[in-house]
């Protein structure tokens, strides 16, 4: 499931840098994720930075975007072709993911 942030953000913008798929960037009012480019951080951290990172916790899982960690694994390949270390350890299955945790 892809990660969204609530109406709570104060628009730090602590959560953007920290995001390894540049997924987070400025809406209207409060910083977004798009759906499209959230893995979660699996692959990259056992737990989503974003949620590390925001001091009023409202970078959270959207129940409305369940995916399985492999398909989130997945995206992460297909968003970082060119990251070599990434890629061995997507395919060697021997990734940090919040999944297992």
């Amino acid at each position: 499931m892809a990660t969204y942030i609530t109406d709570d953000c104060i628009n730090c913008g602590a959560c953007e840098p920290e995001c390894p798929n540049e997924a987070i960037s400025e809406g209207d009012e409060i910083y977004v994720i798009d759906p499209d480019l959230c893995t979660e951080c699996v692959g990259f951290y056992d737990h989503e930075a974003c949620q590390a990172v925001c001091p009023v916790e409202c970078c959270l899982p959207d129940p409305k975007h369940p995916e399985a960690e492999g398909d989130l694994a997945e995206r992460a390949k297909r968003l970082h072709p060119d990251d070599a270390e990434l890629q061995k350890r997507l395919t060697a299955n021997d990734f940090p993911s919040r999944f297992r945790k």
